[in-house]
């Protein structure tokens, strides 16, 4: 987990560092006009989303996540550090394209790993510990920016912003090659570092969750069969419009350094600000998903962060004031529980098949991420510094989300009520139930 932990930090780091480097000349140095800055935010999920299926389709199929994902983290490394050399707006365009095209193999890989070694109880909580990278990630990404923009202005004749991609992308290269020694792969590939008896029981564990075991048994068709179910599936597709809007929701994110900075202070102190609301929303996350877990509830754990967030959005809309407004920050960046919680409702909701699983886990993150594509440009500048229409539309997105969820758990417990009749009329034991 520690290792996922550090590369999914790194993850969210190099995809962005755009925003921070835009409060160091960024824009200027690559003569950006208009919405040239949002685009370039943007153009990362277009990548994001093509490459996401396929990328988990081929790690089920290779079974080697040890190998394959930190490949992909050398690669994306290498062009985070090519960012810094562009020069104009077509430069930095493609780095930024190939950049999500290569990030996409990492977090629904991620999520696929852990649902091999996890049961359904557990997977809250560890899927908890992962994204609670990202959010470290805002807070700590902010602390290295603010450090290296403020000590690196003109160091061997190159802008501050250069260096931040330069430093950033080597550090994520070298975590990478660390990490095809430490990652794990599945249970039945994992026979180099797992005695027979130990891979028996990991996959014996498995078994007992869901009833059926996750290969063989489960298994019929190879992976585009399990592409096929998953798209025939109406609750991936429902689970995907949800998470969509909510990412709409959650677009505050990548210009959480351009709404802090509506405060007034200088730019290494607008960094140093947007630390705390997100230590703030990984307790908040952490402390949610345990509870999630422990009660084996999820609707409810989603719903009351994403309403506090709303409660945020409102406080953001309503005043100037600088302290309600710093407030409002921590409101909106511990809705990210919800999504968390999400996350982990998906893989609690699909459990059977891999290959369908692991399909309906990439499908979903990467439709999803055509909310951030349109959140790049829902906070444009001639909405600030209120930016009240911008809160106006995460509000309205955010309560989507709510309703469709709250849907959905009603559909899971219909569904319970009939798994638990037919038992009762064929005497069986309590089997198979979702967790709603």
């Amino acid at each position: 987990m520690s290792i996922l932990i550090v590369i999914y930090i790194l993850n969210y780091i190099d995809r962005n560092n755009a925003s921070a480097a835009r409060l160091r000349g960024l824009e200027e140095d690559l003569g950006l006009k208009g919405q040239e800055f949002n685009t370039l935010l943007s153009i990362l999920y277009v990548g994001y989303i093509l490459m996401q299926i396929p990328s988990n389709m081929f790690l089920n199929y290779i079974g080697k996540p040890s190998v394959y994902l930190p490949c992909c983290m050398i690669i994306w490394g290498m062009i985070s550090t090519l960012t810094g050399i562009t020069k104009n707006f077509v430069g930095a365009l493609l780095t930024r394209f190939f950049l999500g095209f290569v990030e996409a193999a990492f977090f629904p890989g991620a999520l696929f790993l852990l649902s091999k070694w996890y049961k359904r109880s557990e997977l809250g909580m560890r899927t908890a510990i992962l994204s609670c990278g990202s959010l470290i990630s805002n807070a700590f990404g902010s602390l290295i920016a603010s450090g290296i923009l403020n000590g690196m202005q003109g160091r061997l004749g190159h802008a501050a912003w250069r260096w931040l991609f330069y430093i950033e992308g080597a550090l994520t290269m070298f975590v990478a090659v660390c990490a095809i020694f430490i990652l794990p792969d599945f249970p039945a590939t994992s026979h180099t570092w797992l005695s027979p008896e130990e891979v028996r029981l990991a996959e014996k564990r498995m078994e007992e969750d869901v009833g059926v075991g996750d290969e063989g048994e489960t298994e019929s068709g190879g992976q585009l069969h399990g592409l096929a179910m998953a798209f025939a599936d109406w609750k991936v597709w429902w689970l995907a419009v949800a998470l969509t809007s909510l990412v709409v929701s959650l677009s505050f994110n990548a210009f959480f350094p351009t709404l802090s900075a509506t405060m007034g202070y200088n730019p290494t102190i607008t960094l140093l600000l947007c630390a705390p609301p997100w230590v703030f929303a990984t307790i908040v996350a952490f402390c949610m998903c345990r509870h999630s877990d422990h009660t084996r509830e999820r609707f409810w754990h989603i719903a009351i962060p994403l309403s506090f967030g709303i409660v945020g959005f409102i406080i953001a809309i309503s005043t100037m004031n600088l302290a309600a407004r710093y407030v409002s920050l921590f409101l909106m960046a511990q809705s990210y529980a919800g999504f968390i919680i999400f996350l982990t409702w998906v893989s609690n909701s699909i459990p059977r098949p891999p290959s369908k699983r692991a399909v309906a886990l990439a499908f979903i993150n990467a439709f999803s991420q055509l909310g951030n594509i349109a959140g790049s440009y829902v906070w444009p500048k001639n909405w600030g510094p209120t930016y009240a229409h911008s809160y106006a539309i995460c509000i309205s997105t955010n309560g989507l989300c709510i309703i469709m969820c709250y849907i959905f758990k009603k559909h899971l417990e219909r569904k319970n009520r009939e798994f638990a009749k037919k038992e009762q009329e064929e005497g069986r034991p309590a089997g198979f139930r979702f967790i709603t």
